[in-house]
């Protein structure tokens, strides 16, 4: 779930020929099932990236926050959207129509290799967090979840140094964390009862992600 950066002059590259566009919280980057139709590189905010399941089950993928490109492997490919993402506060970024953003690839090829970098470290993260989680109790991998994203996303908490606020509410964590909600929110609580977290509406602060990766069965991934 960590981001992949877009080194600065390629990012300087894709805002020159884009447009710059603001989404309001809550509205939509891309959604899942449709034609690519352009790339987006997020400038400032945070972007959640979710899919459904078949059965209803929303996963949370990633997320995204500046100069982390968003939709570009369905540009490259040309098949649909394979996720959704959402602007979780306001957003402002740069979208570049999909012919134009190949087209870029096709005349630099330093940008096609740092996609190609991007897009690599994506999928080995992926691979790699899914064997974490897989092998964890649904308290550890919540712990692990929070810490990672925490670490990648976290706003600073005034008057604390350690502490990370993550804008996520609790089905959003379940969703990332491979578990129900109801499941999760009882771990919250554990984590609550340890002062380890604070939970509110639409929010959760991380006292401090370094402890939570000390918890039991987390300490070792």
């Amino acid at each position: 779930m960590a981001g992949s950066p877009l080194p600065e002059e390629w990012g300087r590259l894709i805002r020159s020929v884009g447009q710059e566009v603001r989404w309001r919280p809550g509205e939509l980057l891309m959604r899942e099932g449709d034609t690519a139709d352009r790339v987006v590189l997020p400038q400032s905010g945070l972007a959640k990236v979710t899919s459904v399941s078949t059965t209803g089950f929303t996963s949370l993928f990633a997320l995204r926050g500046p100069d982390e490109l968003l939709g570009e492997l369905s540009c490259v490919d040309g098949g649909p959207r394979s996720a959704t993402a959402t602007a979780m506060g306001e957003v402002k970024g740069t979208a570049v129509p999909a012919p134009r953003f190949t087209a870029l690839m096709e005349e630099h090829g330093g940008l096609a290799l740092a996609v190609l970098r991007c897009v690599a470290e994506r999928l080995r993260e992926s691979d790699v967090g899914r064997a974490d989680l897989g092998a964890l109790p649904t308290v550890a991998r919540t712990a692990l979840v929070l810490a990672r994203l925490s670490q990648s996303y976290g706003a600073p908490v005034a008057g604390d140094l350690a502490a990370r606020r993550l804008v996520i509410n609790q089905q959003e964590l379940a969703g990332a964390v491979g578990a129900s909600r109801e499941s999760v929110v009882r771990v919250l609580r554990v984590l609550t009862d340890c002062r380890l977290v604070t939970v509110s509406r639409g929010q959760i602060v991380v006292r401090d992600p370094a402890v939570l990766l000390r918890w039991p069965g987390v300490e070792s991934r």
